[in-house]
């Protein structure tokens, strides 16, 4: 049986006793130097979430919010409409977006473009690109670097790339902490222009120290994922953007929910699920089946355990 990846023991260890009162460090002012370490971006505030990050990102822009049309992250549509923003579709190849598409949007000044380091998990944005597209453009950049912090190529969560960065730490994302997010920038004037959102959101030392822990290896860890999720794609016959470095597979079919439920039954998991089903606006919106390596133990990613799901897809392809 598969494994669901849950917070490591030394990171859990690490949280019970801050909670004890064991350690007289202040684990905030840590965690914030170290993201700033990681992300280049000089200001960092600690949230209670991924979505509240995005909602204080949000809270910032004054324009337009362009969004991806699919392979984002259906949080940045809510709390967009919440907010009363108005939204700009962006048409995408299957969630990777280009420039070309960028420049049939007839946008406003003091808009923002807000993606995923991922398109749908799967494939790895042109940060590069889009950063020099959106500068030359006064089009503020807002990167959901959840699952892109740590990247050893400096290609994702880099603030050279975004002028914002968002990310959760809740489970079961790169920083795992079972709660918690962040928010950084080099703009002071965002985290000027959103004082009230941030006084609403609550952190901890508990969860504080948790991030300091996950992101000593955090790296690590994502070359990690990276690296079992290119053997899948290496070896089963068709993916999506094969060529594209990612943290799950996606894999078109029209019998995608008959496949999903039988590989759910063939590769069983302790708790939650690692197979999920398209159409699906957080990965891409055409039948085909997900499989979401960033949801497993990184124990589980042994190759005897890679071969076991690259054998039961090919099976029922």
């Amino acid at each position: 049986m598969f494994k669901f990846k849950t917070p490591s023991k030394k990171t859990l260890e690490t949280m019970s006793e801050i909670a004890k009162g064991n350690v007289n460090e202040n684990m905030e002012a840590k965690a914030i130097d170290k993201i700033k370490s990681l992300t280049g971006h000089e200001n960092v505030k600690i949230t209670s979430s991924g979505n509240n990050s995005i909602f204080i990102a949000l809270c910032a822009i004054e324009g337009d919010l362009i969004i991806p049309d699919q392979g984002g992250w259906h949080g940045f549509k809510q709390i967009a409409k919440f907010l009363g923003k108005n939204i700009i579709t962006l048409k995408t190849d299957l969630g990777l977006i280009s420039t070309e598409y960028l420049e049939e949007l007839d946008v406003k000044e003091n808009s923002a473009l807000i993606y995923t380091s991922f398109a749908g998990y799967c494939a790895e944005q042109d940060t590069k690109s889009i950063s020099k597209y959106c500068k030359n453009n006064n089009i503020t950049t807002i990167e959901d670097a959840s699952a892109g912090i740590g990247d050893s190529e400096k290609r994702l969560g880099n603030g050279k790339y975004a002028d914002i960065i968002i990310a959760s730490t809740g489970s079961p994302k790169i920083i795992n902490v079972g709660s918690g997010g962040f928010i950084t920038s080099n703009d002071e004037d965002i985290f000027r222009k959103t004082s009230l959102p941030q006084k609403l959101s609550k952190t901890s030392q508990i969860v504080c120290g948790g991030i300091c822990c996950e992101l000593d290896n955090v790296g690590e860890k994502l070359e990690l994922t990276v690296n079992a999720t290119k053997h899948l794609k290496n070896n089963i016959e068709t993916t999506l953007h094969a060529n594209k470095r990612g943290v799950n597979v996606i894999i078109p079919h029209d019998n995608a929910k008959e496949i999903s439920w039988n590989l759910k039954k063939l590769l069983p998991i302790d708790k939650s699920g690692f197979i999920t089903t398209c159409p699906n606006y957080n990965r891409v919106k055409q039948k085909a089946i997900a499989v979401e390596i960033k949801n497993l133990a990184y124990e589980c990613l042994e190759n005897e355990n890679l071969e076991k799901i690259i054998e039961e897809i090919n099976n029922q392809l």
